[in-house]
């Protein structure tokens, strides 16, 4: 298991953890005024934090049971979680309008009215609440997002791999293709062809090829006579010449 992985599953744990205490604050204020009206922000904050304990247990469970599931794949986990982060702060800023509308002052009525002082504080306990699994959601969700790009521009496919499967940094390795060279023809000869052999059916005398010797003969600054030039003239040598009966 990773580092990321380890730090993965902390976050998740903590992120049940908050999501426990703002479910009890958020019954509280149901249970308040529960038979005449409803804040929004306590409904939103019940449904929000009952999503999120049923949801990434299940999901941190599946993947270590299941392997492939689709509820383990990076691209399910970026979509859900972003939308638990949209649901926390939704329910953060209901709770930041409620609480300017009643406690518009903060929470100076410890004198006055303790009961009405508690209201304040543990409203202000939702808003923390909410805002921390907000944050955690968004920054895990941004930084998955930031590790799955760097991993696909490097040739890896973990989008529908899980975080603990998924390679982030180490760059693919592709098979080496072996490359025939094309000036080597390493099949047979053509059938009926053998070297310096005539062919079948053949009953001439073979000739045999003539051959290019290495020693080549250096031109002198004679030109040579050329068998087309004109035939010499006989030389006369002053003596006549007999003709021979």
């Amino acid at each position: 298991m990773g580092l990321f992985s380890v730090f993965r599953i902390t976050l998740f744990s903590l992120t049940v953890a908050f999501s426990l205490i703002g479910l009890g604050l958020n019954a509280y204020y149901i249970s308040l005024t529960a038979p005449y009206f409803y804040y929004n922000f306590s409904v939103l904050g019940v449904a929000t934090a009952v999503l999120t304990i049923l949801t990434v247990p299940i999901m941190l469970t599946v993947e270590f049971v299941r392997r492939g599931a689709f509820t383990s794949m990076i691209v399910f986990e970026l979509s859900w979680l972003f939308i638990l982060a949209i649901l926390w702060v939704a329910t953060a800023g209901e709770a930041i309008y409620v609480s300017n509308i009643f406690f518009p002052r903060g929470c100076i009525y410890a004198d006055v009215d303790p009961i009405e002082n508690a209201y304040c504080m543990e409203l202000q306990a939702v808003e923390a609440f909410a805002f921390l699994n907000f944050f955690i959601f968004l920054g895990y969700t941004c930084t998955l997002l930031i590790f799955s790009i760097i991993g696909a521009s490097r040739g890896n496919s973990v989008w529908t791999y899980s975080v603990k499967e998924a390679t982030f940094f180490a760059q693919k390795s592709w098979p080496a293709q072996q490359q025939t060279p094309l000036n080597q023809y390493s099949g047979a000869p053509a059938t009926g062809y053998t070297s310096g052999a005539p062919p079948t059916g053949y009953t001439g005398t073979p000739v045999s090829q003539p051959q290019q010797l290495g020693t080549y003969t250096t031109h002198s600054s004679t030109p040579a006579q050329s068998p087309h030039m004109h035939p010499q003239q006989p030389v006369y040598s002053g003596q006549p010449q007999g003709i021979p009966v």
